[in-house]
Formats: C-alpha cells, structure tokens, sequence
C-alpha cells in the first residue's frame, strides 16, 4: 500500500474519531444538568433518584469511552514527556510509532476480543440495573467497551501511519 493511501486511511480514521468525539462531547452538556437536577432535587426537596444518578454515569462513561480516540488523536493524553518535549522530529515519530505498536495497539485488541464475550452475555439476557428503580440499559453502557478498544485501534493505526511517515520523510 502507497503512503498516499495509507495517508488517506489515516485522515478517514482522524474523521471518524473527531466526529464521534464531537458527538460524545455533548454528553458533557448531559452530565451537567442530570447533576444539577440531582442535587437540586436532593437539598432543595429532600428526593432522590436512582434512575437519574445512573443516567449521570452512564453518560460520564460513555462521554469518555466514546471521546478517549478523538483526544488522543489531538495529543490529550497525559504523557512524561521529560524526553519526548526535546526529542527531535524522528525520536518522536519512532517513541510515537513503537507505542502505538508496541502498547496501544495490544491493550486495545486484547480489550475487543476479552470484552466481546462479556458484551455478548450482557445482551443475551438483556442486562439491567441491580437496582430495583435503575436504568434497564447496563448491556448498552457495556457495549460501549468494545466500541473504545476499536476507536483506540484504529486511532493507534492512524497514529502508527503518522509516525511511519514522519520516519520516511527523513
């Protein structure tokens, strides 16, 4: 495969992850105001809600679930970069190809294929909250697990693209 095509590989997967990360962003908008509602409703009217404190964390999980691709493709991650900030041009590429080849890429595919199983079961029974007024949606959060370990592949594979080219240019 050319390293054009290859380039054009990585920007669709650079597309796909700032589009699902854009989307997920909104689920920040969601946290906030379930929150509010909980907290108005708890101190203000002496009520709670299991129903709506799940709804909390079921849309924090999947904000950064669906979210964790795009930011590491626009270089959010937390990394010690007491070498990498002073690196030149070709030490990053190869600490940012060895990376996504050697770290990401295994943990996200061993994610997919131990999660798939553990999905597949929460949907075969259609699994719900253990708790009696929760949400009946846990097999949707948890179908949320193999979607981050596959947009983390493919993010890592576009990285890998990246990192490779800057290595050829030199």
């Amino acid at each position: 495969m050319t390293f054009a095509r290859l380039n054009w590989v990585a920007d669709r997967i650079d597309r796909l992850t700032a589009a699902v990360g854009r989307a997920a962003a909104w689920l920040v908008l969601a946290v906030v105001l379930l929150e509010f509602a909980l907290v108005v409703a708890r101190y203000l009217f002496g009520l709670g809600s299991i129903w709506l404190s799940e709804a909390a964390v079921y849309a924090h999980a999947a904000l950064f679930l669906l979210a964790a691709a795009w930011t590491l493709s626009a270089g959010g991650h937390v990394r010690v970069d007491i070498f990498y900030a002073d690196a030149s041009v070709r030490i990053k590429a190869i600490v940012d190809l060895a990376g996504a080849l050697l770290l990401l890429m295994p943990f996200a595919l061993a994610l997919l294929y131990l999660a798939t199983p553990y999905v597949a079961r929460s949907w075969t029974i259609l699994e719900r909250s253990q708790e009696a007024s929760g949400l009946p949606l846990l097999f949707v959060l948890k179908t949320l697990i193999p979607v981050f370990a596959l947009l983390m592949a493919l993010q890592g594979l576009a990285q890998a693209i990246r990192a490779a080219q800057a290595l050829r240019a030199r």
